[in-house]
């Protein structure tokens, strides 16, 4: 096992990182940047290092300075957490070329997993079913005019290296397809330094599924279910489930097979998440494989019984998988809010400072979160402030329970998500689980009529 691991993030999934490593006898190493230097997480950790100014790309997302932090106060192992560096091939590489270990997949995982297109391609040759799209990346308007007339509109053109949304552009008409085409590829360059883009079918109102696997160095492989992701806005999450209220026992493990089997044939190792889209008629199409712990894995966790932080790190040190296939039983239903710093109706950044702040408590009820009174939400990184997590013996009591959760969350001094989530679990629609990826766009317009 490991003797300090250096948690290279910040915020609640820095805090929940160190946390696990305590649990494990651990010694722990904060990074942050100036304007977190009174983070919570970095107080929490054993030792701090400051690895530059407030802006990302010069402290969080600094190669040398994160590796320099590492190296000076003897950490063995780095664990990214999510965001950041935890899908950067070469700082994984650099990792394993200096002897400090990545806490996540190789370098080769996640490069060839952060290539989407192809990612697909080598998930297709296995004969699982993907999303119909462009055989690899598109060279030019005309391939992808090519590839758009063969598919059928309407087309989703994305970043062969994207994720969060970034790089996506929805095509109705052929008419469309230029600019989209133009649009995406300047979003691509500027976001992931690469202009790559695809072409895929873009489903009406599909589910967003997402099956969570655990893989050790030894070839063992299981999946703890599905999360259903289809609450989100322009592509980002904002609510998520487990189980998935449109799967039954049968789906379950027929998906949950082809997501094993997606990852086995890239030797994936450690924790990753194969994401899917289901369509009306209950059939799933392969999208892509995450490979780093998902912000929503609180959700799994809470109906598994099974720390997967823990996992990572013991994985990450050589050890085999505790459980197999059999043992994993799904246990009652959580739900996730993601409580983002941002004005609920027109969703525009709120920073500010925290003058006050009361988490929900009881049963069932699970909060992550690095903020706390008189703390201050800074400009510079995501806006998400904490996540909020219930758990019940079914669907019903998990989403009682979280209504009552939102009810006593308190944050004052900057707007959050809060009042739209406790929207979100009063509609019928919602209590009912008739959901998919175009809800919320129909549920805010609803809401401003």
């Amino acid at each position: 096992m490991f003797k300090k691991v250096l948690v290279a993030n910040r915020g609640e999934i820095a805090l929940r990182v160190i946390r696990a490593c305590k649990e494990l006898g651990i010694k722990t190493v904060a990074i942050h940047s100036e304007a977190d230097a009174a983070s919570l997480h970095v107080r929490a950790a054993d030792e701090h290092v400051c690895v530059g100014p407030p802006e990302a790309a010069l402290s969080y997302r600094n190669i040398p300075n994160v590796l320099s932090a590492a190296e000076v106060t003897g950490a063995d192992a780095i664990h990214p957490g999510y965001g950041f560096l935890s899908e950067n091939a070469h700082f994984a590489e650099v990792c394993e070329s200096i002897g400090v270990k990545f806490i996540g997949p190789t370098s080769e995982n996640i490069a060839l997993m952060g290539d989407k297109s192809k990612a697909r391609e080598v998930v297709a040759k296995k004969g699982l079913p993907v999303t119909p799209g462009s055989p690899g990346e598109l060279r030019s308007e005309q391939d992808a005019q090519e590839a758009a007339k063969t598919i059928g509109f309407p087309v989703i053109i994305k970043a062969s290296a994207g994720g969060g949304g970034r790089g996506m552009r929805v095509v109705n008409k052929p008419e469309e397809l230029a600019r989209a085409f133009q649009a995406a590829q300047a979003e691509a360059k500027s976001t992931f330094g690469h202009d790559g883009v695809y072409l895929e079918r873009y489903f009406l109102e599909p589910r967003h599924i997402e099956v969570q696997i655990v893989a050790d160095n030894r070839g063992h492989v299981v999946h703890l279910g599905e999360r259903d992701c289809s609450i989100q806005r322009r592509h980002q999450k904002l609510v998520e489930e487990t189980p998935s209220p449109a799967i039954d026992e049968g789906l379950r493990r027929e998906i949950g097979r082809v997501a094993v089997q997606a990852v086995k044939a890239i030797r994936y190792c450690n924790v990753g998440t194969v994401e899917f889209l289901l369509d009306k008629d209950r059939n799933f199409f392969f999208m892509e494989v995450n490979t780093r712990i998902q912000v929503e894995h609180p959700i799994t966790e809470m109906v598994t019984g099974i720390d997967l932080v823990k996992e990572q790190i013991r994985i990450a040190s050589g050890m085999p998988l505790s459980f197999k296939q059999p043992d994993i039983k799904l246990n009652g239903h959580s739900f996730e809010c993601r409580i983002n710093a941002e004005d609920p109706e027109k969703f525009t950044p709120c920073p500010g400072q925290i003058t006050k702040y009361s988490a929900p408590g009881g049963f069932g009820v699970r909060v992550d979160s690095a903020m706390e009174p008189n703390a201050v939400v800074v400009p510079y990184y995501d806006s998400l402030i904490a996540k909020l997590i219930t758990h019940g013996r079914d669907r019903q009591e998990a989403m009682a329970r979280m209504r009552r959760a939102l009810d006593e969350f308190v944050i004052e001094g900057i707007k959050t998500t809060i009042p739209l989530h406790r929207k979100i679990f009063n509609d019928p629609d919602f209590q009912k689980g008739h959901v998919s990826t175009t809800f919320l766009d129909r549920f805010l317009a609803g809401q401003s009529s």
